[in-house]
C-alpha cells in the first residue's frame, strides 16, 4: 500500500512525498517550481522537476523526525513502531521547529 504526505515550506505547498514497495519519492510542485525565488526543502533535494527516488527515507526528513525521549513519549502516545520512519514521520513532523512541514494526505484530502 502506498502512503502519500504533501511536503510545505514556510506554509506553502512545495511537493509530495511518497512511499511505495520500491522504496520512497519525493518531488516539487508544478506550481512551487514556478514560484519566483522558490527555495530548496533541503540542499540534499535541489530543485527540480525530475523526481528523486530512494531505497531509504531521504536523510533529510528522517531528520525531522524527533530522537531520545521525545519519540519515546510519542511512540507510547501514539503507539508508533519505531522501525516504521515513514509513520513516525507523517504522525510527528506536521508541525516542527524548522520551515518543513509534512502532513499525511489523507489530512489535507479531508480539510
Amino acid at each position: 500500500m502506498a502512503r502519500r504526505a504533501f511536503v510545505y515550506y514556510q506554509a506553502q505547498l512545495a511537493g509530495y512525498l511518497s512511499e511505495n514497495d520500491e522504496g520512497y519519492a519525493f518531488n516539487y510542485d508544478t506550481d512551487y517550481l514556478n514560484t519566483p525565488n522558490a527555495k530548496p526543502v533541503s540542499l540534499t533535494l535541489p530543485i527540480t522537476a525530475a523526481p528523486y527516488q530512494s531505497k531509504v527515507l531521504f536523510s533529510f526528513f528522517d531528520g525531522l523526525i524527533p530522537e531520545g525521549w521525545l519519540l519515546n513519549v510519542a511512540q507510547k502516545y501514539w503507539k508508533l513502531k519505531g522501525n516504521d520512519r515513514f509513520e513516525l514521520l507523517l504522525t510527528l513532523c506536521r508541525d516542527t521547529i524548522g520551515a518543513v512541514a509534512v502532513v499525511p494526505q489523507e489530512e489535507v484530502m479531508d480539510a
